[in-house]
């Protein structure tokens, strides 16, 4: 399996595509990347960060790819920086994914039911449009519901099931219990163990797991239950070993949880 991470470089405080890179690697996947950004720490709980757009540099990365024949069995894109890279990440797509390939999206827009800084309801509606090319996307809550209006989980999914055949929203808080809600003919959920706090790198966490499991041949339920396993048990760890949680989460040692898995 060759897969491709889009997604920006952080360079302190584990999230993007340094995660991306070795937990699509546990799953036994030759991983490449194209950089979207580059940002000396994330945004979240770090101030006076350096931020450098790459439009000009993804263009020339993948001219040089085309000469070299590269093609993916899966691309994964997280964090895009403007409604030109989300225009641009759909011509790689047509480029590079091979045949039956899979294209996964983290439509990464905001949290708390708020955008993130400089992205609004016309970059969300752009943001739309990709997943429709996607075959699975992965929001969370706040995401699905800019995705669609709804703050009603059930009804953003069967909203977002218009879209893309397969979405996922990655956790809501529902009053008997904690969820993830997907779509497989018709809509379900799946229970999830929830700690407590805000663990900056989850969502990035459970999107390369869940690529590299989709990816490598396991079935949807399958690959949405390991990979919540991974991320539960790396929340888990942080919880206990990481005093400052804006620098990221300590998966590295849960990472048995997928090569076991593809052992198997």
């Amino acid at each position: 399996m060759r897969a491709l991470a889009i997604n920006d470089i952080s360079c302190v405080g584990k999230c993007s595509l340094t995660v991306a890179l070795p937990v699509l690697s546990a799953c036994g996947a030759t991983v490449d990347i194209l950089p979207t950004a580059l940002l000396s720490t994330h945004t979240g709980g770090f101030t006076g960060y350096t931020f450098l757009p790459l439009d000009d540099e993804m263009k020339k990365i993948c001219d040089h790819w085309e000469t070299l024949g590269l093609k993916y069995d899966v691309i994964q894109s997280g964090y895009l920086g403007s409604r030109a890279q989300i225009g641009f990440v759909k011509e790689v797509k047509k480029r590079f994914l091979k045949e039956n390939g899979l294209f996964v999206v983290d439509p990464v827009l905001g949290d708390n039911f708020t955008f993130y800084k400089g992205f609004d309801e016309a970059f969300a509606k752009e943001m739309l449009s990709l997943c429709a090319e996607a075959d699975y996307i992965l929001p969370n809550d706040t995401e699905a519901y800019l995705l669609t209006g709804e703050r009603d989980m059930r009804k953003a999914l069967i909203a977002l099931s218009k879209v893309c055949p397969h979405p996922v929203i990655t956790g809501a808080d529902e009053k008997d219990g904690y969820f993830l809600y997907y779509y497989e003919n018709g809509e379900k959920r799946l229970p999830l163990k929830k700690v407590e706090g805000s663990f900056h790198g989850a969502g990035d966490v459970f999107a390369a797991s869940f690529s590299g499991c989709i990816g490598g041949g396991f079935s949807f339920e399958r690959a949405l239950s390991l990979s919540a396993e991974f991320c539960y048990r790396s929340i888990l760890r942080t919880e206990k070993e990481v005093p400052d949680k804006k620098y990221g989460m300590n998966y590295e040692k849960e990472l048995s949880v997928l090569t076991d898995a593809f052992k198997e």
